[in-house]
């Protein structure tokens, strides 16, 4: 790879399993350049199919305009796992997973980006495509998709899972407790619009939250 782990090396993983897995496991990142000399950093959804990442988002942002245009780009994307509590603050730090992946967007062309922005969906919301209507000519005009090569020297894993330490190294009481706090992200009951309140929750958003058929929940009161 491209770029190399200069401190805490040992956190680097070289397997690309872990990194679709990592990729597969989260739905945001955040795609950095820069223009005119200035660092732009733009929070993103995105979806990894096969050896490319998949973006989108209005034509008329700058910032994509920028990548599409050619402006060398890196996707980072994290996932915190645990709090790592030690027997001293210093010592004490996270589980965590991070990507990055560097290179150049590739615009798609139109014959493919119907197809793309289905994949893209489907990857948040498997099944929510034949739920609703297709995309209309002037939302697909309006909309720039884009694919990042997970290219074999551009991409970089870094894993952090071990312990706490001990209180011999951390030189602390014996007697502070010391652990690991485990972190997960839950989905809860879907919550349906006024206007769908009373319709069914579709197939695809039930299975999105684990529950086949249960009830739904009511919408917040208005403010």
């Amino acid at each position: 790879m491209t770029d190399r782990l200069h401190r805490l090396a040992e956190y680097g993983v070289t397997d690309r399993a872990a990194l679709d897995e990592l990729l597969d496991s989260q739905w945001a990142g955040v795609l950095s350049t820069v223009a005119d000399g200035q660092p732009l950093a733009v929070p993103m959804l995105y979806a990894r199919d096969g050896d490319r990442v998949l973006l989108h988002g209005s034509t008329g942002a700058g910032a994509l305009r920028r990548v599409a245009a050619g402006a060398p780009a890196v996707l980072t994307v994290f996932a915190l796992d645990a709090l790592v509590v030690a027997p001293t603050t210093f010592e004490s730090s996270v589980a965590y997973r991070s990507a990055t992946i560097r290179g150049r967007l590739e615009p798609l062309p139109d014959d493919e980006r119907e197809a793309a922005l289905d994949r893209f969906s489907e990857t948040l919301l498997p099944g929510r495509t034949s739920e609703v209507r297709r995309s209309t000519r002037k939302e697909l005009a309006s909309t720039l998709a884009m694919a990042l090569p997970i290219r074999e020297d551009g991409w970089l894993l870094k894993v952090g899972d071990g312990p706490p330490a001990t209180p011999e190294e951390a030189g602390a009481d014996p007697d502070v407790w010391s652990g690991v706090v485990p972190l997960r992200t839950v989905v809860d009951p879907p919550v349906a619009a006024p206007a769908a309140v009373d319709l069914p929750v579709p197939p695809s958003v039930r299975a999105l939250a684990g529950d086949p058929g249960g009830p739904v929940s009511p919408p917040p009161p208005e403010r």
